[in-house]
């Protein structure tokens, strides 16, 4: 059997499951990847675990060999100015046009194990005064079950809480434990963490004021970010905005939206999409947790 075509059936099946793509450029990532998985089961290179995964009962091997290819390179506050962005402009924006409701609904897609939906929340606790009173929901998707299963841990190493996060935030949001650093309950609770592939329907039935979805596309072509764009359109609110990650755009791949301003990373649906009234079709089935009940058990916070 020949190399290419054991890193084209490892290929195949990541982009089978998840839809993301391991380009022949990006093959050398398969073993590297794969090291560990490949040491654990006995399987000395490429071509063994092709012979293995094309064997009968093999879809444990079949699951772990994709979850190791899977990138979760994430960290808090990731592209602080954008997270600055959100706080001073956009956040402010959607308070304004939900003040009828005084709820608020956002997805984190591709949220990895955790720290972009922990941010938002640590920005709520942070702002608790303007948001007291409203419900604010914040769902956090990845299509890796391992890092979902990280995220509700709600446990972090040292070097995970150092990045992007100052020493005032560690010592405010995270309590020292002995596997490193728990993030605080009332942080922890703020936000609900499901498996969920962004190709697939929204992970719950209503719209999505801000939807975060930064670093995911590019591990997509072209047909297949439209796919996803798509698939966010139809749980975006009609005056919601959409954050991607820095040097993402959607405009090649679908035309349902436009930016904010130039040069930023947020986007909003395209006018014809957008004649509804604000806040229409934005009400969120499930609140997770008010802004009062977070004040109270974030007393710490003052």
């Amino acid at each position: 059997m020949r190399e290419d075509f054991a890193a084209n059936l490892v290929s195949g099946l990541l982009e089978a499951r998840t839809g993301q793509q391991l380009t022949r450029d990006r093959h050398w990532r398969i073993e590297t990847a794969l090291a560990g998985l490949m040491r654990e089961q006995g399987i000395e290179n490429a071509d063994q675990l092709a012979r293995r995964l094309l064997q009968p009962g093999q879809e444990a091997l079949a699951e772990a060999v994709v979850e190791a290819l899977l990138n979760n390179e994430t960290y808090f506050f990731r592209d602080r100015p954008l997270f600055d962005q959100l706080s001073q402009k956009i956040l402010p924006a959607l308070a304004a046009r939900r003040g009828d409701t005084r709820r608020l609904a956002i997805w984190s897609a591709g949220c990895s194990t955790g720290q972009e939906a922990l941010s938002l929340a640590m920005i709520f606790a942070e702002q608790r005064m303007r948001w007291a009173g409203w419900t604010i929901e914040i769902v956090a998707t990845d299509v890796s079950r391992s890092a979902i299963a990280s995220a509700r841990k709600g446990a972090y190493s040292q070097f995970q809480v150092q990045r992007g996060l100052g020493v005032q935030q560690m010592l405010t949001c995270f309590e020292e434990a002995r596997e490193g650093w728990r993030v605080d309950p009332a942080l922890h609770r703020a936000v609900r963490f499901e498996v969920h592939n962004v190709l697939d329907p929204a992970p719950r039935p209503g719209r999505f004021d801000l939807v975060l979805c930064r670093n995911v596309l590019l591990y997509f072509d072209s047909t297949t970010r439209g796919r996803a764009l798509d698939r966010i359109g139809d749980a975006l609110a009609d005056d919601g905005f959409l954050m991607l990650g820095g040097g993402e755009s959607p405009a090649a791949h679908s035309n349902r939206f436009v930016t904010c301003r130039a040069n930023t990373n947020f986007f909003q649906h395209a006018p014809s999409r957008a004649a509804t009234a604000p806040g229409k079709d934005s009400i969120p089935i499930r609140p997770s947790l008010s802004a009062n009940s977070l004040k109270s058990n974030l007393s710490t916070f003052r």
